[in-house]
């Protein structure tokens, strides 16, 4: 009911694009994760093909966040998030169409550059509604995002005893639906006239060295949360014995975002630092990967290994809560209000291009651990990298490289006000 509460006192935009989230993390997952099972199982696709439809989507979404950015600037936030959604429905819809290759090529494409442009665009126009209430926003992003990535999996689990043609019209659906909303319901906002060329906002950006030292940085929050759908669903399945256990690690994420993530960026935002929390999360999320390394060389599965292996998959969600939202938060302040979509484009591009470095890293560590008998070595690889991004950025803080926190214009008003604030509208 907190969270609820929450959620009616934002202004309409910024409940649409809650809700926007929810959909985006249903339809993405309850398609993506099971693309690989239907070009190796149903068409017959060699892995080498299978990596190079996914990969093409991956690259066409990582390698073009900046270019999102820069449009959401430019052309405003609405209209970018508008075509990102229509994109992906038609990418989505590709997939359901044929199984030719040139077919399913097109397919990632599309889906890919419909992320790249509706991600950062979605950030900036959060950010920008928000007002002084930005890590507030963002802590319930992360509550529909995490509700949505539980939700899609389930769904698709579901329709693919139908086809994946039907799971791929479905998801299809869904960013049809979101699409018509935001063309129904999401206001319009005159972009800036913009001071220089894209070239010239590139420039800018790159060149902030303060923001380019806080993304590099933040590489392990990215290499870590991947760790969901690498290292972290081997754990548990090794532990309990039961491939299915893979789904208790998004469970237990979306009940703990659900019951404490607004509390936590409520009670965190008024005691210390933004930057201090950040360098906490990411720590913490480090420290996650303990309790899983711990029983890695177990012979037999056991109750308690899994317990264990949960333990430090909440242990990460919590280190992910306390960051993530002030993250965001502070990403606008490196640069002029302008060119905020650029900011969160780039910084993006740059998480994307970490998380995979990191997922190739910690996949040759599970390797070299199934060679070597060395079962604690990937665990103790994203140890290293968490602590490493927490004393990085623990670093910035005191040289003074991070923007001063800012004074929230729009100061939540207390339990009861906001009861009263959200009835009347």
């Amino acid at each position: 009911m907190r969270t609820l509460a929450a959620v009616r006192s934002f202004p309409l935009p910024v409940r649409l694009l809650l809700v926007n989230q929810l959909g985006v993390n249903t339809g993405f997952y309850l398609l993506i994760p099971y693309l690989a099972i239907h070009l190796t199982d149903d068409l017959g696709m060699s892995a080498a093909v299978v990596g190079v439809v996914l990969g093409l989507r991956n690259l066409s979404q990582q390698g073009l966040f900046p270019i999102g950015g820069s449009a959401a600037d430019r052309l405003g936030a609405r209209g970018v998030i508008i075509a990102g959604c229509a994109l992906r429905t038609l990418g989505f819809a590709l997939f359901a169409l044929g199984d030719a290759l040139p077919l399913l090529i097109g397919a990632s494409i599309l889906s890919g550059l419909a992320g790249a442009l509706f991600n950062p665009a979605v950030r900036t126009y959060v950010a920008q509604e928000a007002g002084g209430r930005k890590a507030e926003a963002f802590a319930l992003f992360n509550v529909f995002a995490t509700t949505g990535a539980l939700l899609g999996p389930l769904l698709g689990s579901l329709l693919l005893l139908v086809d994946f043609r039907a799971a791929a019209v479905t998801a299809a659906a869904v960013f049809a639906v979101l699409t018509l909303a935001q063309l129904l319901v999401l206001p319009a906002r005159a972009a800036p006239a913009p001071d220089t060329g894209v070239l010239g906002d590139w420039r800018e950006v790159s060149g902030n060295r303060r923001f380019l030292a806080f993304s590099l940085a933040m590489v392990g929050m990215y290499g870590l949360e991947n760790q969901l759908y690498l290292l972290l669903p081997h754990a548990v399945a090794r532990a309990s014995g039961w491939d299915g256990s893979t789904g208790l690690l998004f469970l237990a994420g979306t009940v703990a975002h659900l019951c404490f993530q607004l509390r936590i960026t409520r009670g965190l935002a008024a005691r210390g630092s933004r930057a201090r929390w950040i360098a906490t999360g990411l720590a913490v999320m480090a420290l996650g990967f303990v309790p899983p390394m711990l029983v890695s060389g177990a012979a037999a599965p056991h109750p308690a290994y899994l317990l264990l292996v949960l333990a430090g998959a909440l242990l990460l969600h919590l280190g992910v809560m306390i960051a993530q939202p002030f993250v965001m938060e502070l990403i606008p302040a490196f640069g002029r209000e302008n060119l905020t979509g650029t900011y969160y484009g780039l910084f993006y591009a740059v998480s994307g291009i970490a998380a995979a470095v990191g997922n190739a890293g910690i996949g040759w560590a599970m390797d070299t651990a199934g060679h070597t008998g060395l079962t604690w070595l990937p665990h103790a690889c994203c140890l290293a990298l968490g602590l490493a991004s927490a004393a990085a950025v623990a670093r910035l803080h005191r040289r003074r490289a991070l923007p001063p926190d800012s004074v929230p214009d729009d100061p939540l008003p207390p339990r009861a006000d906001v009861r009263t604030r959200s009835e009347t509208k």
